[in-house]
């Protein structure tokens, strides 16, 4: 619900103030005096219209998802629209885009001044024949949960049997593609590590003869060996470590002529060669590992491709049973509704009468599989598409199909604004739509705008909103003062005895 609704600074309106109850709240006052403007402005505030007040406020109890918004949840959440050099949105303080409001509050607003079909949507109407089937037989719960369950994997198996259909229409290219690319790492048969032993190769080539040249140079001090080793005897001091030493670096010496011996034989166009045919490797798929993994792959795709009837004829098969299970699962459904179609027509006509409006009709008919089966309901006002009736029966029969909506809801059915749903009708059919839309307001939050006696004295909470000079304002009314309202609307601005006598009695039967 929303508890607060904040106002400041738009067109007849300087400041205003509203705290909200549940239920029926009633917005009434003489012609002109800013009830359509404040009704924008809430609507404003939850991103569902435009408006240049500098600052429209609503104080909501609705959950935020926090993944879908990146927004904490709060027990009250504040949505605002501020309009300075241009309109900003915010909940809770938090910048957001006015689509990202209006996604917020969609979940849980609707505004019934316009013909928004989204009420007679196939699903919403499934869900309120499937809830009033429930109340009957359980089964449908178990069944729906089936069908569900059932109808997801097959069109998983689907999936993957259309996307082999699509590989094994052009199986043949893609096998001599694997089998090239399979064909062309195996070629040059790279082997792990074998890039970095090939450039350690070349690097002590391109070294060899200066190395070699050291080390011949080098080679005198051996010459010198037994004269170091002969004054060291001289001196009385033992020798051993500088024979180590000389023995160390003879062997360190002999170490690298075995190694460039070993070299002699190597070809240095074939390092070179092969140096370039890993690169080539590398730069096409990353590194040698990388080639590897790829080619495994390749081959794997190969043997897929190669056992791909096998795995068609399997995937076919499971469609065929999982094909078989829905449509048996959709049958059974479409018996149940077909069965509760009548009563479902039956009591949405005691409202639409009512509501003194025509009769409906209502029939199920075959469509496409679908989450919720295979079935689509469709109604209309004695022949007469939706798209055809006038605003004011469209609306009316909103109202019928909210009605029985709510009979297995609770609570938290959200937010309805209606502005004078109640315009044009007589005193007969206002007070049809003041008792349906009080039965909605068990489970909805309702704001109306109205100019008739009826529903006006329906509501659970009353503002009146009236023009003090040019400025407009906003007050909630107590009894007495609604019984005064309600005489005004009854017999305008000259309030006679009879028409307070008539408020009076509409308020204290409604109490």
């Amino acid at each position: 619900m929303i508890e607060r609704f904040y106002l400041k600074d738009y067109l007849s309106f300087s400041e205003s103030e509203l705290n909200l109850k549940t239920g029926l709240v009633v917005f009434t006052g003489p012609s002109g005096s800013g009830k359509s403007i404040l009704m924008d402005a809430i609507l404003s505030s939850l991103g569902s219209a435009t408006c240049d007040a500098k600052l429209c406020e609503s104080s909501v109890t609705w959950d935020i998802s926090q993944e879908d918004m990146g927004i904490e949840s709060e027990e009250i959440n504040v949505f605002k629209h501020i309009k300075k050099e241009k309109s900003r949105y915010f909940i809770n303080n938090q910048s957001l885009s006015k689509k990202a409001i209006q996604s917020v509050a969609s979940r849980y607003l609707r505004h019934l001044s316009l013909k928004d079909f989204s009420d007679f949507q196939n699903e919403n109407l499934l869900e309120i024949l499937d809830n009033r089937i429930a109340q009957q037989t359980s089964s449908i719960t178990e069944l729906k949960k089936r069908y569900q369950n059932s109808f997801e994997e097959y069109k998983k198996v689907k999936k993957e049997l259309a996307k082999l259909e699509d590989e094994e229409k052009k199986i043949v290219e893609l096998k001599e593609f694997a089998a090239f690319e399979i064909n062309k790492i195996e070629e040059i048969n790279p082997q792990m590590g074998e890039d970095e032993e090939l450039l350690e190769i070349k690097k002590e080539l391109s070294r060899k003869e200066k190395v070699q040249e050291a080390l011949e140079n080098a080679q005198e001090i051996f010459s010198y060996e037994h004269l170091v080793s002969s004054a060291l005897d001289t001196l009385g001091v033992e020798s051993g470590f500088f024979d180590d030493a000389m023995n160390e670096l003879r062997a360190c010496f002999e170490n690298a002529e075995d190694r460039f011996d070993t070299l002699s034989s190597v070809d240095i166009e074939e390092i070179l060669n092969r140096i370039e045919e890993i690169s080539g490797l590398k730069r096409r798929y990353g590194s040698i590992e990388e080639a590897l993994a790829y080619k495994e792959q390749k081959k794997i795709e190969l043997q897929k491709y190669e056992n791909i009837e096998v795995e068609k004829s399997d995937l076919e098969l499971q469609c065929k049973i999982l094909d078989e299970n829905v449509t048996g699962l959709a049958e059974e459904l479409s018996e149940l509704r077909g069965a509760a179609l009548k009563s479902f027509e039956t009591d949405l006509n005691n409202y639409l009468h009512e509501l003194y409006l025509r009769e409906a009709s209502i029939t199920l008919q075959n469509g496409e599989y679908t989450h919720h089966g295979k079935d689509i309901i469709t109604i209309e006002l004695e022949q007469t598409q939706l798209s055809k009736v006038s605003t004011g029966e469209f609306n009316r029969l909103r109202l019928a199909v909210l009605a029985l909506k709510s009979e297995h809801m609770n609570n938290n059915g959200g937010v309805l604004m209606l502005d004078e749903i109640d315009a044009n009708l007589s005193g007969e059919e206002s007070m049809s739509v003041a008792k349906v839309l009080k039965k909605l307001s068990s489970s909805f939050q309702i704001f109306v705008i109205s100019h008739q006696p009826q529903l006006t004295s329906m509501g659970d909470q009353h503002f009146l909103v009236y023009k003090d000079g040019t400025i407009s304002k906003t007050k909630e009314l107590n009894f007495d003062e609604r019984v005064v309202e309600i005489a005004r609307i009854i017999s305008g601005e000259n309030i006679s005895k009879e028409a307070i006598q008539f408020a009076r009695e509409l308020l204290e039967a409604k109490q």
